[in-house]
């Protein structure tokens, strides 16, 4: 029996830390598309995409293709377009910073099957959203 006791007292324990404040999980289905949160951004492995970068700031902001092309400038209201992808060249990563150095925030959009729209705003916390990397199962992230 007394090997008992110290597990009957930690139960006893759990049971009696438990407050009135238990808050039950509750589950459902989507009824709405803006009830079931945004889906991740993922385009077909080695498919070409356009992806198109707009500036919504009100500063310069610098766009920089990783291993492809030197510090692009984009003004405020531009939208700077390329093409990524392919068999050979799979996956993508580009950089971005406000030219004064003011925090910036992206959101990810696909507004078409084969296009991934990046819209940079002014916020965030400092430094901000600095890279898009597109990873070779499809997938889009922001770091």
């Amino acid at each position: 029996m007394s090997k008992l006791l110290p597990a009957v007292l930690v139960a006893t324990a759990l049971l009696l830390s438990i407050t009135e404040h238990d808050y039950p999980a509750t589950a459902g289905t989507c009824v709405a598309a803006t009830s079931c949160g945004q889906q991740p951004i993922q385009f077909i492995p080695g498919q070409r995409i356009t992806v198109e970068v707009a500036n919504l700031t009100e500063s310069v902001v610098q766009l920089q293709q990783v291993s492809s092309t030197d510090p692009l400038p984009i003004s405020p209201g531009q939208v700077y377009s390329f093409v990524r992808g392919g068999r050979t060249d799979p996956n993508f990563s580009v950089v971005l910073w406000d030219a004064i150095g003011l925090p910036i925030k992206v959101e990810l959009l696909k507004p078409q099957a084969r296009t991934l729209r990046i819209e940079v705003r002014p916020g965030g916390r400092p430094p901000g959203d600095r890279s898009i990397y597109l990873r070779d199962d499809g997938r889009v992230a922001v770091f």
